[in-house]
């Protein structure tokens, strides 16, 4: 039994064999996972009902599991940030950048990803790539 936050055995198993540099991509219930996720992630399915659970849950746990570096958030069509943004800003405390949809989706395939957090976010353009840091010693 775990007394963090985190207990899922699955992500946490999935974070404890990562490193500095390696990803983490959680997507809302748009994502197309079966088709688009990076060769090396384990991939998880949270996706149990539509808003449950939701991608801001998702990245309170893992937040505050391991260190996060850097963020990416998909940027709305027109190039603006999706609201969502502001969620992210409250939890994270690094800097995070928009990108194209297309990108972003081409980032998330990357070998460097090793979890892949699906959920049933109904929020359009919910979906946030990580990249963990280091523990100073």
């Amino acid at each position: 039994m775990l007394k963090q936050t985190l207990q899922h055995p699955e992500i946490a198993r999935a974070l404890a064999a990562a490193g500095h540099g390696s990803q983490i991509l959680i997507t809302d219930s748009n994502y197309p996972v079966a088709t688009e996720h990076g060769p090396n992630a384990s991939v998880v399915y949270l996706n149990l009902a539509p808003d449950l659970v939701k991608v801001t849950d998702v990245l309170k746990a893992i937040n505050d599991a391991v260190p996060v570096e850097s963020a990416v958030g998909m940027t709305l069509p027109d190039g603006t940030l999706p609201p969502i943004f502001d969620d992210y800003k409250s939890i994270l405390d690094c800097e995070i950048k928009g990108m194209k949809h297309t990108d972003f989706k081409k980032s998330g395939m990357e070998p460097t990803v090793c979890l892949h957090v699906a959920t049933g976010d109904t929020r359009i353009y919910s979906c946030i790539l990580l990249t963990m840091g280091y523990i100073a010693p």
